[in-house]
């Protein structure tokens, strides 16, 4: 059964008590963001995600999209809950003032995509790469381009895609073979066609705006030679309306294993009027805008999945009568215990809760980094703030996305039986969650961007910006108090970190394949140190609200226990990956290619 409760405590933890002291420093821009405001944005974000967005979930999956006539139809009801969304002002959340958006905090902004993803990630597709594609817009489009399409896909009147992906090209976006014609009036005129376009068609909105990767005629050969073009599927006409078709159409729908409500297309370009966005033969740098910010969308999908397969996992070990406890029957008045007294089903309870809690703090401090990127007065502060975000945004991508769908797997594991077949609602978790591992760059290609581009640049300047903040704290921190075990064990976990990064640092300068070989395990060994010590703090904290005798002691006691949880059951992980990184790539590349 698809349960769920907007986790508003925890949230209001991440974002009023455990980041407080983030050093990032003060944010004034975002002062009237204060603790009431933010608290009744969450609380009627949950509501509207809980009795808007959820009951669609199933029944989304259930009916898909529907390629009718040349135009893609959602599933009943979408278009109802998407005019809600739009008209209740959640599509402008984060975005600028001066395009009509409202200027929310990113931490702020991250928890309620969050809320939506948990509800209906089919449904958060459409207005977060709507989100994605305005941020690409604003930072390299013209003054012109931007007064003519930011307010309208600011308000969600209008929705956004990116096209990077054909037939023949994955990853590999250096052999595209879209083509961009100059016309005289400064525009050009787009040809080709791309696949694994997610939104790229659908009757939400008035108008789609395509972000789409083309070559121009003298363009060099390889990634050097992509441009970027905006192209709507309609022309606006002078009044801003959309006008006659531009020669962009879907010509079919994938057919996938999960998110089968959100529409993903093939997409056809035909002589379709686009103006360029950046600068000529630099539309990667112009696309990797949009990408990085939906890179760390992807990552809150996967928590967001986590949460709802964890939510649905409770409420099932809780009804679920089967067998007696191994201790003697907690509920003797009962044919059988709940499957939640049993030490299995607790393992796997725990691993969820623990993976959500984990990411929740993390993905909190990184949103807190993008606020102060944009905003710190101190250009210092910006600059480590940037360098954080950078290093960081790789790790929350593919830690998130597979601890989500590592979630969803326990989800279906809990339910046993009854979790395989799609009356649960469980299965379809496990589905949904499956896709954010691979799309906006796969999980390892994440590593190999931490690997081969996060750790040497500006001279390990970005490693400095994570690095610095855990070994102050464990320095300010060590010593015989209640916090030892955990320091101890988070001073050992971050010593395998430094001696994994010196590791790969070495051999990946004398042999490439040997930080390749590294790349997958290095991240996850990083994420489970930056949770640690997201944990570490986190029960500093709530250590010291039930010493002084808070009002809810027991969400802070849940805290010290989940955090306790994940030092003694899952950080040891690191031990081993470490093993894995000092092993090398000698086993993993010694076997003849005909061998396999």
């Amino acid at each position: 059964m698809q349960v769920y409760e907007a986790p508003l405590r925890d949230m209001r933890f991440v974002l009023d008590e455990l980041w407080v002291d983030d050093g990032f420093g003060e944010l004034p821009a975002l002062a009237e963001f204060d603790t009431d405001l933010t608290n009744a944005i969450l609380e009627e974000a949950g509501r509207f995600s809980r009795e808007v967005l959820l009951p669609l979930n199933r029944s989304g999956d259930e009916e898909g999209c529907h390629l009718e006539n040349g135009v893609v139809r959602t599933p009943a009801g979408f278009k109802e809950a998407y005019k809600q969304f739009t008209e209740s002002g959640w599509a402008s959340l984060a975005a600028g003032p001066e395009w009509g958006g409202q200027g929310l905090p990113e931490r702020v902004n991250k928890l309620v995509e969050e809320m939506t993803c948990s509800t209906n990630l089919s449904f958060g597709l459409y207005p977060g790469l709507t989100h994605g594609g305005a941020i690409a817009l604003e930072a390299h489009g013209t003054d012109e381009l931007k007064q003519a399409y930011l307010p309208k896909m600011t308000s969600g009147q209008w929705s956004g895609t990116m096209c990077l992906t054909e037939a023949h090209c994955g990853t590999d976006l250096g052999m595209l073979r879209t083509k961009a014609e100059p016309q005289e009036d400064g525009s050009y005129k787009v040809s080709g066609a791309k696949i694994f376009i997610s939104a790229g068609d659908h009757d939400l909105t008035e108008n789609v705006i395509h972000l789409v990767l083309a070559r121009l005629p003298d363009a060099p050969a390889g990634v050097k030679g992509i441009s970027m073009f905006l192209v709507p599927k309609y022309l606006p006409k002078e009044d801003g309306t959309p006008g006659q078709s531009n020669g962009v159409w879907c010509t079919a729908l994938e057919h996938k294993m999960g998110l089968k409500a959100s529409a993903t297309c093939q997409m056809q370009f035909e002589d379709s009027t686009a103006w360029l966005v950046g600068e000529p033969n630099k539309g990667m740098a112009a696309m990797f805008t949009m990408m990085n910010a939906e890179r760390l969308s992807v990552g809150i999908q996967g928590l967001g999945i986590g949460e709802a397969a964890y939510q649905s996992a409770v409420w099932y070990a809780k009804d679920r009568l089967q067998g007696r406890a191994l201790s003697g029957a907690k509920y003797p008045d009962k044919p059988a215990d709940p499957i939640i007294v049993h030490p299995d089903v607790r393992r796997m309870l725990m691993t969820m809760r623990a993976n959500n809690e984990g990411c929740r703090a993390l993905g909190a401090w990184v949103a807190r980094a993008l606020d102060a990127e944009k905003l710190s007065p101190e250009p210092e502060a910006r600059k480590r703030a940037e360098d954080f975000v950078a290093l960081m945004t790789p790790i929350v991508k593919a830690l998130f996305t597979d601890l989500g769908h590592e979630n969803a797997q326990l989800a279906v594991q809990v339910y046993g039986g009854h979790g395989y077949i799609r009356e649960s609602g469980v299965e379809q978790y496990a589905r949904d969650a499956r896709i954010a591992m691979i799309y906006e760059g796969t999980n390892g290609i994440q590593a190999l961007d931490l690997v081969g581009r996060k750790l040497g640049a500006h001279n390990g300047r970005l490693l400095r910006s994570f690095f610095h903040p855990v070994s102050d704290f464990i320095a300010a921190n060590k010593g015989d108090g209640p916090m030892k075990p955990m320091i101890d064990g988070l001073e050992k976990a971050f010593g395998a970190l430094q001696l994994s990064t010196a590791t790969i640092a070495q051999r990946g300068l004398a042999d490439p394949e040997e930080a390749g070989a590294a790349a997958t395990e290095y991240l996850r060994l990083f994420g489970l140190v930056a949770m640690g010590y997201c944990f570490a703090r986190s029960t500093m904290i709530a250590g010291m609200r039930v010493a002084f005798g808070a009002e809810d002691k027991d969400f802070y006691k849940a805290k010290i226990t989940t955090a306790t949880y994940f030092f003694e059951r899952l950080l040891p992980q690191v031990s081993a990956h470490f093993l894995s990184i000092k092993a090398g790539k000698k086993s993993m590349m010694a076997l003849a290619e005909d061998a396999f």
